[in-house]
């Protein structure tokens, strides 16, 4: 959901913190639930409070251009096959083209997996509309991923 390492370990501690502080508030019914919804809020926050991306194309004064040219890329393992590497990249940019609720329904089910009826208990909603954000992600998702998956077959 994060999109970076970096930022990742921050809501990572963010959420623990939060944990720690409010342990007393707990009722013991489902501390994976709890600790979900309390990382699902700290990304909330922080979507709320980040500040405009700056664009890799943008100009950086240096002779090396643009950031898009100075920066490290955080692509695949060189000894991973091309045909795995083109897959990855087309789901993850298809899967960062969704919106936030679907996207998140989507990966707490495929990444975490984890149940619909935990799901629609982290996002605060019905399990209907957990089941119909999924299927509406797996709509969105089909169109940019039926060249790739013709291609497996």
């Amino acid at each position: 959901m994060i999109g970076n390492s970096g930022d990742a370990d921050e809501v990572f501690q963010d959420a623990w913190m939060k944990v720690i502080r409010k342990i007393g508030l707990y009722r013991h019914k489902n501390f994976f639930g709890w600790l979900v919804r309390i990382t699902h809020n700290v990304i909330i926050d922080g979507t709320r409070r980040k500040k405009p991306n700056v664009s890799l194309d943008a100009e950086t004064g240096d002779e090396g251009g643009s950031l898009g040219n100075i920066l490290p890329d955080e692509g695949f393992a060189p000894d991973q096959n091309s045909q795995n590497k083109d897959l990855g990249r087309v789901i993850s940019e298809a899967v960062a083209l969704l919106p936030d609720e679907q996207k998140e329904v989507f990966l707490l089910r495929t990444k975490m997996e984890l149940p619909f009826k935990e799901i629609a208990k982290i996002q605060g909603t019905s399990i209907n509309t957990a089941l119909a954000r999924m299927q509406y992600a797996l709509t969105k998702l089909r169109e940019p991923l039926s060249e790739s998956y013709q291609d497996l077959a």
